[in-house]
């Protein structure tokens, strides 16, 4: 079923999950391990992010230098349909910029395609480790409103290869991603927010935020998109602070706010195991306040680490 299909027929707030593929070498039993835990909370759909190649350097006997490329995390689609399998519970797959051609774009869908996987979340990705932009690949999209088109264009049976008659049409309900505090890259919120905006009118039906600590952060954003016409449902995307560390790391990465309560909560913990506990508390708090306000779904990045998310849907559900 298409994510926006679930919208448009619940009875409340949804809940769903986001989860990494394993680093290559690991079964598949350890996603199941991260996703049996919470199956009794009925998620709606699961979101599985696709990762691009990283480059080693690998010494030869000679001291010289090969630069190898690897992905640390493959297997996104083979998940995909597993989790589809083995869960009747739909997959949604990060489909990314980086790292791809537009080719490699078209085979994923085509294969997502085949296997009955008809959500995909269109990202552009992060920069390749060691890189301070995002640098597109050569012969791939450049941003998610290129990766939008894409996508668009094979749900209208028009492929990469112009010879082709009668294609196949796709069905794939597209989803965006959207910053309630303005994507890394922005130069500001309003600019972000134009970006959106085009990122809708290309195709996406749907939006999930990323991750927020203060809720009139997101409401003052879903305002903001209300004002100028983005009205697709917009998904709260929600993660459990969990480490002390994370009061430094995350800002930096995903500017964003961390409010000043809590902080001082989380800078009291003696340990993170008692960080645990805040963000638990924390979380909770979030989502209820959420939850009143009629949000379509909860969506938790849970990083395949089920312990907390379950905790706080004890709390909620």
């Amino acid at each position: 079923m298409k994510i926006i299909e679930h919208i448009e027929k619940r009875q409340g707030t949804l809940f769903s999950f986001e989860i990494l593929p394993p680093l290559k070498g690991v079964g598949i039993q350890s996603i199941f391990d991260g996703i049996d835990p919470l199956m009794e909370f009925n998620p709606s759909f699961i979101d599985v992010t696709y990762h691009r190649e990283d480059f080693l350097l690998k010494q030869r006997a000679d001291g010289s230098f090969d630069r190898v490329s690897t992905r640390k995390r493959p297997g996104t689609v083979a998940i995909c349909a597993a989790i589809q399998n083995k869960y009747h519970i739909d997959a949604v797959p990060h489909i990314i910029c980086g790292g791809f051609t537009r080719d490699d774009t078209e085979t994923a869908l085509i294969e997502l395609n085949f296997l009955g996987i008809d959500n995909v979340l269109a990202l552009r990705g992060d920069a390749r480790k060691g890189d301070v932009n995002f640098i597109p690949e050569n012969r791939g999209n450049k941003n998610a409103l290129d990766l939008i088109h894409q996508v668009k264009n094979m749900n209208s049976g028009i492929y990469l290869d112009e010879e082709l008659t009668n294609a196949t049409e796709s069905d794939f309900c597209i989803g965006a991603a959207c910053y309630p505090e303005k994507h890394m890259d922005a130069p500001n919120l309003q600019s972000d927010l134009k970006f959106l905006k085009r990122k809708v009118e290309a195709g996406a039906e749907f939006l999930v935020t990323q991750m927020f600590f203060d809720n009139q952060h997101y409401f003052d954003f879903v305002q903001k998109c209300r004002d100028i016409g983005i009205n697709v449902p917009i998904i709260p995307g929600i993660k459990p602070i969990s480490t002390k560390k994370q009061l430094m790391v995350l800002p930096k990465i995903f500017h964003i706010d961390m409010p000043e309560e809590l902080v001082n909560q989380v800078e009291k913990c003696s340990n993170n195991e008692e960080v645990k506990q805040v963000g638990i508390e924390w979380t909770t708090k979030q989502c209820k306040e959420l939850m009143a306000q009629d949000v379509p779904v909860l969506h938790f990045y849970t990083m395949g680490k089920a312990y907390q998310t379950k905790e706080i849907c004890k709390n909620i559900f």
